[in-house]
């Protein structure tokens, strides 16, 4: 039996990928951050690898700053931040994140807010701001903070599709 494209390229993908998690909060704590311990959790139940956690304030040149920084990190092949993607005059991680795409996947966005509106929150979900894409060599994904848009995001986007987003990243022509 034929596989399908899809099939193929994630079998191709690798088996593992190093993540960063970045929380963007003026209020959340180490303690306090359910969203980020979420995040983390799941990675690592899905067999991904953690190589460092932060939290930032909700300020567009200091997300921009420690983005870019991680995302040049030799050591670090995907971003994923939670928090600050609404539409708050505080909320710029849509902003900071966009500025520094090299390609964006707006699918991302797309069947996130789609799934928050059938599966969760209804009409509500056009405030969200998800966002992901590229930086060089380093997928970036940004969601909601609040746990259930992480684990929305998560358990049905990025943990099933980030070997297969690092597969794509890597493959040479």
């Amino acid at each position: 039996m034929e596989l399908s494209s899809v099939e193929e390229h994630r079998r191709e993908a690798p088996k593992s990928v190093s993540c960063y998690i970045i929380t963007v909060s003026d209020t959340r704590t180490p303690e306090t951050d359910s969203g980020g311990d979420l995040v983390q959790t799941l990675l690592e139940e899905a067999g991904y690898i953690i190589k460092g956690r932060t939290i930032v304030k909700d300020d567009y040149e200091e997300i921009r700053e420690l983005v870019y920084k991680r995302s040049v990190h030799s050591d670090i092949e995907a971003v994923l931040l939670t928090g600050g993607t609404g539409i708050s005059p505080r909320d710029t991680t849509y902003e900071a994140v966009a500025s520094l795409l090299d390609k964006s996947l707006p699918g991302f966005g797309e069947i996130f807010r789609y799934l928050s509106f059938t599966e969760d929150i209804g009409s509500a979900a056009i405030l969200s701001r998800a966002i992901a894409g590229t930086i060089g060599s380093t997928a970036v994904f940004s969601m909601p903070g609040s746990t259930g848009a992480v684990k929305l995001a998560m358990s049905r986007i990025i943990i099933p599709e980030l070997r297969h987003v690092m597969r794509e990243i890597y493959k040479r022509t």
